[in-house]
């Protein structure tokens, strides 16, 4: 029997140079954000003209524009931030839009404004940390180069460099986050458009069930009801031709009652309610075109079920997904993942086809999985780049 050795510490020459790497990156950190902050010492110029320009009334116009530019240098800054930390920082903006009078009202109401120049005001303080970086390098060299090269021990001096970046990015990150208010505000009006894309769909499927019914089950309910008729008048004189009207109209009452089971499954899918959503979902692998594995994870015990609304939309977000990865993928085989998730759950759809879904396109169905998923305050990830795969991946919270 072989017996596993136990890793090594990484020491001596390897451990100072990932120190090196690791230190060389937070310095190239720290410089961009020295340069950041050395255009924030210029824009003070700018500040100040337009602070004298809305004071004189007649530069008004420049308050508004002076915001759009902060907004998006706080924006750079952000960007900077999270590729240090691996943790985007949200923006919430109300809109600068409208007339003038409008414009200047939400540039100074809006409390991202306000955040953006608190974080302006303490960016030039510690924006430099540069400088206290720099002095680091030659003793850290020499320091850590014999401490870790000769005494094989930890580095001392280069991982302060790497501490420096942390706390310049741990200090931007807590003054540019939204304020409870401004996130309170940006949540309002996601919800108002999240509820004007729901009554948009809404609408559209009202329209749906009424075309159907009209060109479907009612023309044919019209027809058998003719057919009817026209037995009843000719029984007492035509035996035979009344049994063929009959015929008739028992085959369109037939033809009825599938259109009628057409409409009632794009409501509400009979099977959801028979079989739950897993087995639903099975049943759409079953008959899709493709070869489709279906994994399932925490949603087969007795009684685990998801509410109806959201079973709903999980049903239809796969179905469009593997319809259009029949279509338009060319692949031969797709996966379905449906996870419960302590907040709710997950449904991943991925193909190996051809990649480069476009939402924008008219026969995609991204945009009614979207908009069917955002009404119940879900989300909507597709990944798809050219050569594949394709993986779309809906996420519907619920309460268990």
């Amino acid at each position: 029997m072989t017996v596993a050795q136990p890793a090594r510490p990484v020491t001596g020459p390897a451990r100072t140079g990932g120190e090196l790497r690791q230190a060389g990156r937070a310095t190239l950190h720290l410089f961009v954000a020295a340069l950041l902050a050395f255009g924030l010492y210029l824009f003070i110029t700018v500040l100040l003209i337009t602070a004298i320009a809305t004071v004189s009334v007649v530069g008004a116009w420049l308050l508004p524009e002076t915001v759009l530019l902060i907004r998006r240098i706080a924006g750079a800054k952000r960007a900077l931030v999270a590729a240090w930390t691996g943790r985007a920082i949200p923006e919430a903006y109300e809109p600068v839009t409208g007339p003038l009078r409008e414009r200047l009202r939400i540039a100074i109401r809006d409390p991202g404004t306000l955040t953006d120049l608190r974080w302006m005001a303490a960016s030039y303080v510690y924006g430099a940390m540069l400088a206290l970086a720099l002095p680091l390098w030659p003793l850290g060299l020499v320091v850590d180069g014999v401490w870790c090269g000769l005494g094989r021990r930890e580095a001392l001096v280069l991982p302060l460099i790497t501490r420096l970046a942390d706390v310049e990015a741990g200090w931007s990150e807590t003054l540019l986050k939204p304020s409870p208010r401004a996130r309170l505000a940006a949540r309002v009006e996601e919800l108002a458009a999240t509820r004007t894309d729901a009554i948009a769909a809404h609408g559209a499927e009202l329209r749906r069930i009424e075309r159907d019914l009209h060109d479907g089950a009612q023309a044919r309910l019209v027809a058998l009801s003719m057919r009817i008729g026209l037995a009843v008048r000719a029984y007492e004189r035509d035996p035979q031709a009344a049994h063929r009207l009959l015929a008739d109209a028992q085959d369109q009452a037939e033809e009825a009652l599938t259109e009628l089971r057409h409409v009632v499954r794009g409501i509400h899918p009979p099977i959801l309610t028979d079989r739950g959503m897993v087995g639903a979902v099975r049943a759409l692998a079953a008959v899709s075109g493709l070869e489709v594995t279906v994994r399932v994870d925490g949603l087969e015990g007795a009684g685990v079920r998801a509410p109806a609304a959201v079973e709903a939309a999980t049903y239809f977000a796969v179905a469009e997904a593997l319809t259009n990865a029949a279509k338009y993928s060319g692949a031969d085989r797709a996966s379905v993942v449906l996870e419960r998730l302590r907040t709710g759950l997950r449904a991943v759809v991925r193909d190996e086809g051809v990649g480069g879904a476009d939402e924008s396109g008219g026969g995609s169905g991204l945009l009614g999985i979207r908009r069917r998923v955002a009404a119940l305050d879900g989300s909507v990830t597709v990944t798809s780049p050219v050569g594949g795969p394709t993986v779309i991946e809906v996420e519907l919270p619920c309460v268990w």
